[in-house]
C-alpha cells in the first residue's frame, strides 16, 4: 500500500507563503529609499482636499473636510465672498492623509444669500466651497428626529403599504396573470438595480479619491448578490416547501427594495440639509408615486399563497422603513462615501432578487411556455418606472 500524503497547513507552509510578500515589501522600501536611480522631484505639490459637507447655524459656518491626498496638508487660508476671514480647525490645521478636519468661522451670513469659499494650503493650492443657499442646517433634536422621521414614512413605508394592499384583488387573477405580474416584478427591478448602480457611481465621484469610490461600488454589489445567492442556496437545500420558498423569496425582495428605499431617504435628506427645501419636497411627491409600484413587486412571489398578516407587515416595513433611516443620515450628516456603498449594496440585492425571480419564472413556465407574457410583463414594469421617474428625474 502507498501511503497518502496528507496536506496540513503548517508553519512551514505559513514561511513559505510569507516568504514573497517580505521579499515584496523590500523591493518596495528599496525603490522609495532610492527613486529607482532617478534623482528626480516634483516639480508641484500633490494635494487633495475633499470638501464632504457644511454646516451653517447662526453666525457661524463649519466645513467638514478628508484630506485625500498622498500626504498630509495645511490649511492656511481662508477667502469668503472675495474677503480674507479668520477661521480655525479642529483638531489640527495639518491634516494627515485620509485624516479629517472641521473647518470652523464666525460669519455673520444672511439667510438665502450664496456664499464662494475658497480653502488654500499652505502650497497655495486652493480648494473652492459653494453654499448656493444659505440656510440653518438642521441639528439633531426631537423634532427634526421626528420630521425626517415622517419624510421617510410618506417616501417609504405608506407607499410600500398602498401597494399591498392590492394583494386581495390580485389573488384572483388566472396563473398566466400571475406569470405576468412577476415578470412586472422583474422589470420594476431591473429598472430600479440599474438606477441605484447609476446613483452608487455617481456618488463615487464625489467620495475622496483614495477611497476608490468605483471600486467600492462593485465591492460592495457583488459581495451583497453572493451572499444573497449562497442564502438562497443554503436555505433550498433545507427541504422547505414551494410556499415558504416563495415567501422568503418576497422577504429578498422586500430586502432589495428596502436597500434602494435607504438610497431614496439620503437623497431627500441630504437636499433638506443644504436648503433645497423645493427640491426635496420635488422628490417626496415623486418617490411617493413611484413606490406605490414597489408594494405590488413585494407580494407578487406569494399571490398563489396565504401569507399571515405578520408576514405582509414585516414586508411593508422592510420595503419601505429604511427611507426613514436614510432620511435621518442625508438630513443629518450626509456622507457621499456612505452613500455610495449602500447604493452598491442595493444594487447586488436588487440583481440577485431578479436572479431569483427569472429561475422562478422559467420553472412556473416549463410545461406551459409563456415568453410574450414574460416579455409584456418585464418591459411593462421597466415602463412604469421609467414614466413615474418623469415626475423625479
Amino acid at each position: 500500500m502507498t501511503e497518502e500524503k496528507t496536506n496540513r497547513f503548517t508553519i512551514r507552509t505559513f514561511g513559505l507563503l510569507l516568504l514573497p510578500i517580505i521579499l515584496l515589501a523590500g523591493v518596495i522600501f528599496l525603490f522609495l529609499s532610492t527613486g529607482g536611480g532617478l534623482d528626480l522631484k516634483s516639480a508641484a505639490p500633490v494635494e487633495d482636499l475633499n470638501i464632504e459637507r457644511y454646516t451653517l447655524s447662526p453666525s457661524e459656518i463649519e466645513i467638514y473636510v478628508r484630506n485625500a491626498g498622498p500626504e498630509a496638508l495645511n490649511i492656511s487660508t481662508l477667502i469668503i465672498n472675495d474677503a480674507v476671514w479668520p477661521f480655525s480647525v479642529s483638531p489640527s490645521n495639518t491634516i494627515p492623509r485620509l485624516g479629517q478636519g472641521t473647518i470652523h468661522l464666525e460669519y455673520p451670513w444672511v439667510y438665502g444669500e450664496a456664499y464662494g469659499i475658497t480653502l488654500f494650503t499652505s502650497n497655495a493650492v486652493a480648494f473652492d466651497v459653494e453654499i448656493p443657499v444659505a440656510f440653518s442646517t438642521p441639528k439633531p433634536s426631537s423634532s427634526t428626529f421626528w420630521s425626517f422621521a415622517l419624510i421617510g414614512l410618506y417616501v417609504g413605508v405608506i407607499p410600500v403599504f398602498l401597494g399591498i394592499f392590492w394583494f386581495p384583488a390580485l389573488r384572483l387573477l388566472s396563473r398566466r396573470w400571475m406569470i405576468f405580474l412577476m415578470a412586472i416584478t422583474a422589470g420594476l427591478l431591473i429598472f430600479l438595480g440599474l438606477d441605484t448602480l447609476i446613483e452608487a457611481l455617481e456618488n463615487a465621484a464625489h467620495a475622496p479619491g483614495s477611497f476608490q469610490g468605483t471600486g467600492l461600488v462593485g465591492i460592495g454589489a457583488v459581495a451583497t448578490f453572493l451572499l444573497l445567492d449562497a442564502i438562497s442556496k443554503k436555505e433550498s437545500r433545507t427541504g422547505r416547501n414551494e410556499s415558504e420558498k416563495r415567501l422568503s423569496l418576497a422577504y429578498m425582495i422586500a430586502i432589495g427594495i428596502g436597500i434602494h428605499n435607504l438610497g431614496e431617504g439620503l437623497a431627500i435628506g441630504a437636499a433638506y440639509n443644504i436648503g433645497e427645501i423645493a427640491l426635496g419636497t420635488f422628490l417626496v411627491v415623486g418617490f411617493i408615486i413611484q413606490n406605490i409600484t414597489e408594494g405590488l413587486g413585494i407580494i407578487a412571489p406569494v399571490l398563489r399563497d396565504r401569507p399571515d398578516i405578520r408576514s405582509l407587515i414585516w414586508l411593508g416595513l422592510i420595503g419601505g422603513a429604511p427611507a426613514i433611516l436614510g432620511a435621518w443620515i442625508g438630513g443629518f450628516s450626509p456622507s457621499p462615501t456612505l452613500a455610495t456603498l449602500f447604493l452598491a449594496v442595493g444594487t447586488g440585492a436588487i440583481f440577485e432578487v431578479v436572479y431569483e425571480i427569472a429561475k422562478l419564472i422559467q420553472k412556473d413556465t416549463d410545461k406551459q411556455p409563456m415568453p410574450m407574457t414574460v416579455f409584456s410583463g418585464v418591459l411593462t414594469g421597466m415602463m412604469l418606472l421609467w414614466v413615474t421617474g418623469l415626475l423625479i428625474k
